[in-house]
This record gives structure tokens, C-alpha cells and sequence, in this order.
């Protein structure tokens, strides 16, 4: 029982409820500290990665730089509602399997069975659990930078369509594009 109650508390305390009644979860993926070195020695600032969800669809990936940290999250966080972006769920899983690449990282998320859990690594982990996803693997292939990785798996569920959009698209049947092409 401890565990499942310490889960809630965390989740509680990374959700923000927004002025038009949306719950939205709200990650910080990294802190750096970073130093410019100008004519009187050393400039100090941080730089920090957030993920924003409401674990429904919608997730964004922002990026916030300021001298202190409470600062620069701020800005993270502002810039990832910036940057939101709708993804079709089926269920608690994505409609097919999806490969993409932002500079050098390249994720590949697949749809996984119920009962599986999300299994994945690092940022792109913290991506699909704030967009709502329950059931998806995903590989981290190339770069290891989180920033690039989480760009690479929003811009992977972005690029996802469910069938009927498929459908739509091409102007045929949903039943034609769920059984693939005639032989």
C-alpha cells in the first residue's frame, strides 16, 4: 500500500490545474548549470528541460534558461504550452508503430498490449506518460542527449494517424486500410 500512496502524492504534487480547468503534468527532465566566460570571468546560469501533459493526448517539450533555477523552470515550463502537440491514444496505446528522427537521436515507439506498461528509458519515458500512454515500448537509438530524444519521441507521436485519418486520406474504406492491399 505504501508505495501506490507515495506514487499519488508525487503525481499530486507535478499536476498544475490551469484557468480553463485542464490538470496538466508538469516533469523537469534535466537541470544543467552552464557557465559563458566573458571579460570578467565566468557568467553563471542554468538551463532546464520540462515536459508538459494533460494525459489525454497533448504533451509538449520546452526549454527555459535563466540565471536561477526557479527561473529558467518557468520559462521551461511556459515554452513547453508553447509548443503542444495532439496525439491520436487508442485506448491506452498509440495505433501503430512509429520511428523518427530529431538531429541524431532516433526513437522508436511501438504500440504495446494492455497490461504491459509503458517501457522505455529516460526522457522519451516521461514524454509518453504525460501524454497518457499506458501501454508502449520504445528504443532510444543514436544521440543519449535528452533534450534531443524527447524532441524525437514528440515529433514521432505527432507524425501518428489512426486509421480512419489513413482512410480519409486516401479516400477509401477504414475496412481497406485495416486489411492492407489486395492481392
Amino acid at each position: 500500500m505504501a508505495p501506490n500512496n507515495r506514487n499519488d502524492r508525487d503525481n499530486r504534487r507535478n499536476q498544475q490545474e490551469s484557468p480553463d480547468g485542464i490538470q496538466w503534468t508538469e516533469k523537469v527532465v534535466q537541470v544543467r548549470r552552464v557557465t559563458k566566460v566573458v571579460k570578467g570571468g565566468k557568467r553563471l546560469s542554468f538551463r532546464v528541460i520540462t515536459i508538459v501533459g494533460d494525459g489525454d493526448g497533448k504533451v509538449g517539450v520546452g526549454v527555459g534558461k535563466s540565471s536561477d533555477v526557479v527561473g529558467a523552470i518557468q520559462k521551461g515550463m511556459a515554452d513547453a504550452r508553447k509548443n503542444l502537440v495532439s496525439v491520436p491514444l487508442i485506448n491506452t496505446t498509440i495505433p501503430h508503430p512509429v520511428q523518427t528522427r530529431f538531429g541524431s537521436a532516433v526513437v522508436l515507439v511501438k504500440p504495446a498490449k494492455q497490461g504491459t506498461g509503458v517501457i522505455a528509458g529516460g526522457s522519451v519515458r516521461i514524454v509518453l506518460e504525460a501524454v497518457g500512454i499506458k501501454n508502449a515500448t520504445a528504443k532510444c537509438l543514436g544521440s543519449k542527449s535528452p533534450l534531443n530524444n524527447a524532441r524525437a519521441a514528440v515529433e514521432a507521436l505527432r507524425t501518428l494517424r489512426t486509421a480512419e485519418q489513413i482512410a480519409e486520406a486516401r479516400g477509401i474504406g477504414v475496412k481497406e486500410v485495416m486489411q492492407g492491399p489486395a492481392v
